[in-house]
Order: C-alpha cells, then sequence, then structure tokens
C-alpha cells in the first residue's frame, strides 16, 4: 500500500522534502500558501527528478502521486508522516503545529526541519507531544542523506524508532542526538567555522573565494570521507589520536581564533561581502549554481558508494534495498536505471566504456538467477568474460532512464553466451546490444573447468526456456 507524506511548508528544505518522498514511492500532498511555492516546488522536483536516480545502480520506485492543498489542516488529513518546514519563527511553528495536530490523526508522526529549535519548544501546549521530534535534513534534502533525528523527554521513544526506520527507508542517514541543544549538532559546526569566515573577510585576511578555495581544495575534501576526528587520528600517526591532541591540543588555547565573537554585519561588511560574493560567482545564476551542484554531488557520491564509505555506504545500502528479485522471463529484464552524469564525455553522451558496464551488471544478474554469484564465488568457481561484441545503435545521454533486456543464447558445458539489448525507458527506443560469451572457471587453478551441478542445471533450464519463448 502506498504511503503519504504531508509536506507543510514548500521553501528550499520542504520542496526538498517532498522530492526526497515522491521519488520513493510515496504520495505526497503539500501546502504552502506563499505565492512563490509552487514554482520553488516545480523547479526542486526538475531538479531532484534528474539526479536521485543518477545516484544508484538499479531504479527507483515508481513516483508518487504528487497533490496541492489549501491548508495545512487538508494536507495532513489522513498522511502516514507529517514534515513541518515553515520560517524558524516559534509562534509560527507553533500556529502551524496547533494546526496540524487538529487535523491529524493522534498517532502520526510530526517530523520539524526546525534547524535551531529543541523538540520540547516545538512541543509547548501540544495535545500529542509524544509524536512530535525534530527531523533536521541538510540541502538538498533529495540528495544528501542526513537528518538529524532529536527528541526529548516526551517524545515517545517508539516514534523515534519508527521514524528512523522510515528515513532508512528514503536512503536518508538518520542521527539520533543524545539530548536537546540548540541548533542540534551540524549547524552548531557549521555557525562556528561560518563566524571565522565573517571575521577573515571583514578583517581583510581573504576574500569569499579564497576562503572557500581553502574548504573546496584541502579539508573539505578529507572531511567528505573521514569526518573530523578521522581525520585527525590520521595525522597522530602511528600513534594516532593520543599523539595528535598531546601535540596540537595545547594550540587550542593559543589566540588563533575569534569563534567566540560575532563581528558586526553592519552595512560596511554586508557590502563587502556580497561584492565578494557576486565577484566570484555573479556570472551564475542561482539555478546555474544548484545545477552545478548536483551534478557534482552526485559524482562525488557515487565515488563514495563504490569505496563503500562515508555517505556511499548509506547510498549502497538503499541500493541494496531497492534493487529488485531477477526474474526468468524471456527476455529478463537484468537492468533498469539512469544514466549518472559521470558516466558521459564532453558531449553529455555515455561514453563507451560504460557501455561494457552496464552489460556486465546484466550478466551478474542472469548469474545470480542461475546461482553463480555470492557463495559460489566464495567456494571458487565463476564465469569469466572472454569476448563482447558491443553494437551502438543511438545516443544514450546523461539523464535517460535505460533497461536491458538479456537472453541465454548458450547455456551448456563451460560456456555460457547472453544476448543484450540496452533500451531507453521512455519509448523502448534501441541504444545498443552486446553479444556476450562467458567461460567457467575454477578460481584456485585458474583455468576453465565444468560448472557445478546445481549450476549446470539451472543454467541449461534457463537456457531451454529462452530457447523456447524465441522459438
Amino acid at each position: 500500500m502506498t504511503k503519504t507524506a504531508a509536506i507543510i511548508g514548500a521553501g528550499v528544505i520542504g520542496a526538498g522534502w517532498a522530492a526526497r518522498f515522491l521519488l520513493n514511492g510515496w504520495d505526497v500532498r503539500v501546502f504552502d500558501p506563499a505565492p512563490e511555492a509552487t514554482r520553488t516546488l516545480e523547479a526542486t522536483l526538475a531538479r531532484a527528478r534528474r539526479t536521485l536516480p543518477m545516484l544508484y545502480d538499479v531504479a527507483l520506485p515508481l513516483e508518487g502521486r504528487l497533490t496541492l492543498h489549501d491548508s495545512a489542516g487538508a494536507a495532513v488529513a489522513g498522511a502516514d508522516w507529517i514534515q513541518e518546514s515553515v520560517g524558524e519563527r516559534l509562534e509560527l511553528k507553533h500556529a502551524v503545529l496547533r494546526e496540524i495536530e487538529e487535523a491529524a490523526a493522534p498517532e502520526t508522526p510530526i517530523g520539524s526541519s526546525t534547524s535551531g529549535f529543541t523538540p520540547s519548544q516545538l512541543q509547548q501546549d501540544a495535545r500529542h507531544p509524544g509524536r512530535l521530534f525534530v527531523a533536521h535534513p541538510f540541502n538538498p534534502v533529495y540528495l544528501l542523506p542526513l537528518v538529524e533525528l532529536v527528541g526529548s523527554a516526551k517524545t515517545d521513544p517508539q516514534t523515534l524508532d519508527s521514524a528512523s526506520e522510515t528515513l532508512s527507508g528514503l536512503g536518508m542517514h538518520p542521527l539520533p542526538l543524545r539530548g536537546e541543544i540548540d541548533a542540534h549538532v551540524a549547524d552548531r559546526l557549521l555557525e562556528a567555522v561560518w563566524r571565522e569566515c565573517l571575521w577573515l573577510v571583514k578583517d581583510g585576511i581573504a576574500t569569499t573565494e579564497e576562503i572557500d578555495d581553502a574548504i573546496r581544495m584541502g579539508f573539505g575534501l578529507r572531511w567528505a570521507q573521514m569526518g573530523i576526528f578521522e581525520t585527525y587520528r590520521l595525522a597522530g600517526g602511528e600513534q594516532g589520536m593520543r599523539h595528535f591532541l598531546a601535540q596540537f591540543g595545547p594550540a587550542l588555547k593559543w589566540p588563533w581564533t575569534k569563534l567566540m565573537d560575532v563581528p558586526d554585519l553592519d552595512a560596511a561588511l554586508v557590502e563587502t561581502i556580497a561584492a565578494q560574493s557576486d565577484a566570484q560567482s555573479g556570472h551564475l545564476s542561482i539555478a546555474d549554481l544548484a545545477h552545478r551542484r548536483d551534478d557534482n554531488l552526485v559524482a562525488l557520491l557515487r565515488a563514495l558508494k563504490a569505496r563503500d564509505q562515508a555517505a556511499g555506504r548509506v547510498l549502497a545500502a538503499h541500493e541494496e534495498r531497492l534493487r529488485p528479485a531477477p526474474v526468468a522471463a524471456t527476455p529478463m529484464q537484468t537492468q533498469r536505471r539512469t544514466v549518472p552524469v559521470d558516466w558521459t564525455d564532453y558531449n553529455g553522451h555515455m561514453n563507451e566504456g560504460r557501455y561494457g558496464q552496464v552489460f556486465s551488471d546484466a550478466a551478474e544478474t542472469v548469474l545470480a538467477e542461475i546461482g553463480a554469484m555470492g557463495d559460489y564465488v566464495a567456494r571458487g568457481f565463476s564465469y569469466f568474460t572472454v569476448e563482447t561484441d558491443i553494437r551502438y545503435l543511438a545516443e544514450t545521454l546523461a539523464g535517460e532512464a535505460i533497461f536491458v533486456e538479456s537472453r541465454v543464447t548458450q547455456g551448456a558445458g563451460k560456456k555460457l553466451r547472453l544476448f543484450h539489448e540496452m533500451k531507453r525507458a521512455r519509448d523502448g527506443a534501441l541504444l545498443a546490444t552486446c553479444d556476450q560469451l562467458l567461460i567457467h572457471v575454477s578460481l584456485s587453478a585458474r583455468r576453465a573447468c565444468e560448472p557445478e551441478p546445481e549450476v549446470a542445471q539451472a543454467l541449461a533450464r534457463l537456457a531451454a526456456a529462452h530457447a523456447e519463448a524465441i522459438a
């Protein structure tokens, strides 16, 4: 049964939440009275529809149904999850939460996207405080997995456990906080760095672009994969964190930083920062910057997924949840995915090597169907590709949804021959074909050998079914 999420407030964050739910197969109801809300929502959904599917090597679920509503009460009635994402004014949030509680079922979880308020502040005068909690995401919500999950003493622990499971099912990484604190964890770290950056500009030490270069060319790359504590553990050498703290800890008391002070954001400093920012990236529209950011995030996250590290591990786990079981039909649909931006060349076309990747992944689906993956490989046997003949019939572009249909054309003895057809999902157009010959091998001897009986029998059955279907 399709679940329903109600999104109250469709600014940058609310629209991102709508996209995250919608593209993971949830129906989504949205309320936001702002005149620009529909435009923001449509622009965000367009970016999400282009980029989120690129993260995965399998297809996302069928997109849910999006509806717009003229009140918060109408949007939340019957919803399975409610996400409040209105402006950061406590009196506004209280008013909206009261309206939500009047229409929502008492057990429906209510997450707030607040970046600063605590659950206890939000729960003041709530009818059912036990189901209200903070679920603070990061922009763009449809790509970045982190969501800080915070409850108070009044929050039902079961509600938080269920919320964590729901968010994981959306491909997110819920981070439960051990207690309430203003601005939670991540924003407190960001604010500390941000204050220091403002001082560096005010004091004329560095421009906005130079500060951004210091982050993106240096420690930002380390943080994306290791965070700060693992980075400094590595900096401590063989003796690890204890040595690092002994060597560099005393320097924390030196008067290097102004983190406890905030520069006066007077007109002069605002103009300095704004002018430097214009010089840095004013030639790009906000839409251009968002497009560039999203494409770069896709490439970075996919790289981390390939290494099963950091945010990439979250992606890999979600991908396994999305991966459908192979169906021994004729032809078998062995791949269904979207072409990611990092698979394309300067023309925006999928490059030749990635066709081989697609057909290799398709072959692995067939091997999984006959029991020649996982445990079979661990027992010392596998199939090696020895020959491929790929024909490129039409261009394939970044962001296009594709699928592969595969048939076993030879499946006896040591040989397994497959014929793959790669097609465009929206119209079924044939994009490429591949004739692939694989040989069964002993991994210990590194020589061809007969497959084990159970694999040989499964392959024979599949080959016979495919031959019968095309006869």
